[in-house]
């Protein structure tokens, strides 16, 4: 027997972009964006125990994986968890190890930011379960490293991303709505979405004005991606007009696909359309749930790293 050992699990939340305005091409390859995060009620959870003192070697870090992408997502260091795990350590000398278990709820490749939320998640709880004490701008810059999104979960709710979508300014939260989220079954490249949206090379910085709609989330929404998503799979136009028809208050792509949201603004409109969509459903072999949006405050409390004891 090796004793009870301490350790903590941390809520990874999804997230949609109820808006997402691509404003040009930068230098760097990048595209600009202004878009607008929100968390939702769809988390994967990281439990996470305590490894061995010892030299910072990467194996001393593990990462175990459940759920519906187990045979889809490698463990190995191109996943962003362990890249996490590998930053903390380099940037703070860490020489503990950990032990990483993944419970995917998440679907990959459809938009939702599970492989960015993960990462962040990993931060938080690798910070909390090795004891460190980063400045908030340090985290920020670590997650920025890690990819586009992953500065969005740290901060959760509501927030307006700009440059790549790493600037962020919090947004006050609307209220709370429920979202008809529809799988189709296949996945979509970011890569292959980006190539085909025509946007032209940006000279200089872009205004603020012409994203005004974004910076309250307020105004009519759009996503500059769906045309682009749409030409390479025709069945999410055919789902987006469905929950248009099905009373959706906004039907959306969300980020560069594949998952297609609705909002409503009770769980029982929510239903009642998903009902209703059971035919495109069959047709496009599409999974749905439903799920409710996420204020700052609830994400806060609920994506806090939670102590446990685990039996060894």
């Amino acid at each position: 027997m090796s004793g009870d050992r301490s350790g903590l699990s941390v809520t990874s939340f999804a997230k949609v972009n109820r808006d997402l305005r691509v404003l040009g091409k930068r230098a760097d390859g990048y595209h600009e964006l202004d878009t607008v995060f929100q968390s939702i009620d769809l988390f994967d959870t990281l439990n996470f125990s305590e490894g061995e003192e010892g030299e910072g070697a990467e194996e001393d870090v593990s990462l175990t994986i459940e759920g519906n992408a187990a045979g889809q997502l490698a463990a190995d260091s191109s996943n962003l968890i362990l890249r996490a795990a590998h930053v903390l350590r380099e940037k703070f000398a860490v020489r503990r190890g950990a032990r990483i278990h993944l419970s995917k709820k998440i679907p990959i490749g459809g938009g939702l930011g599970g492989g960015s939320s993960n990462a962040a998640s990993a931060l938080r709880g690798l910070v909390s379960l090795w004891k460190l004490s980063p400045a908030d701008a340090e985290l920020h810059e670590l997650a920025a490293s890690l990819g586009s999104d992953v500065p969005f979960f740290l901060l959760g709710g509501r927030a307006r991303g700009r440059g790549r979508g790493e600037i962020l300014t919090p947004l006050p939260d609307g209220p709370e709505e429920w979202l008809l989220l529809v799988f189709p079954p296949f996945s979509l490249s970011t890569a292959e979405v980006y190539a085909r949206v025509k946007a032209r090379a940006l000279t200089g910085s872009p205004s603020a004005t012409k994203v005004s709609g974004s910076e309250t989330g307020g105004g009519p929404e759009r996503n500059d991606l769906e045309r682009a998503a749409e030409s390479l799979r025709g069945e999410l136009r055919r789902i987006r007009s469905a929950l248009a028809g099905a009373g959706a208050r906004s039907a959306r792509l969300s980020g560069s696909g594949s998952t297609v949201f609705g909002t409503f603004g009770t769980k029982e409109e929510a239903s009642r359309a998903m009902a209703s969509l059971e035919g495109i459903g069959n047709e496009t072999k599409a999974r749905m749930a439903i799920v409710k949006t996420v204020s700052r405050a609830e994400f806060a409390r609920r994506a806090a790293p939670v102590r446990l004891v685990q039996r060894g």
